[in-house]
């Protein structure tokens, strides 16, 4: 049995801090994982610029409602998921998240929780467990399923090295160049592709 484990910003959804970013005019929170490799670092300068600008998980949530998935994503995931057992291995939050996945159909969700005040300000941020992507691969495979792995950022990679195998979806150039070992795709097409020469099955796309 083979589970498609996929990265959602950047691969499935746009990346929210930076539409938050635009939104707001906070050209710091545009920072990502792509960016900063280490997560705590990136989530405490968030949690420090939100504070200092008395932004709150309302404010951010108004942007997600106005966001939708990426072009022909839908379509993909409905396809890998005719083909696969597909988890969402993210570190995006679940305050954040049920207006997209509702776009895409709910697919299982695996991500982060925050704490909210009672003035509705984000105070902390805690992670479903140490190393998530990574640890959720493991467990996969001491349930004896094999992984085909994919995300675009820095904090993918732990997961696609984890994996049977690993795809890279669009990502810049320096993780590209970082960790050559991991076919890089484009686009949906070749991203069908990428999965179809990964499985060990006789699938097309």
């Amino acid at each position: 049995m083979e589970i498609a484990c996929l990265d959602l910003e950047g691969v499935l959804v746009p990346e929210i801090w930076i539409s938050f970013a635009e939104r707001t005019g906070i050209d710091d929170l545009r920072a990502t994982t792509r960016d900063i490799p280490d997560y705590d670092v990136l989530m405490r300068q968030r949690l420090r610029l939100l504070a200092e600008h008395r932004l709150g998980l309302h404010d951010i949530q108004d942007v997600i409602a106005g966001m939708a998935p990426l072009e022909g994503a839908g379509e993909f995931l409905d396809w890998l998921r005719e083909r696969f057992q597909v988890i969402i291995l993210s570190d995006t939050f679940y305050e954040f998240a049920a207006p997209l996945m509702r776009q895409l159909g709910h697919p299982t969700l695996l991500c982060h929780r925050l704490s909210i005040d009672q003035n509705g300000l984000v105070t902390d941020y805690h992670l479903r467990q140490k190393d998530p992507k990574r640890a959720s691969v493991q467990a996969f495979h001491s349930l004896n399923f094999r992984v085909i792995a994919a995300g675009d950022s820095y904090n993918d990679t732990g997961m696609l090295a984890e994996a049977d195998r690993g795809i890279l979806f669009n990502p810049p150039q320096n993780v590209v160049d970082e960790f050559p070992e991991y076919p890089v795709v484009t686009d949906y097409h070749a991203f069908r592709n990428a999965f179809c020469d990964a499985s060990l099955r006789q699938i097309t796309a």
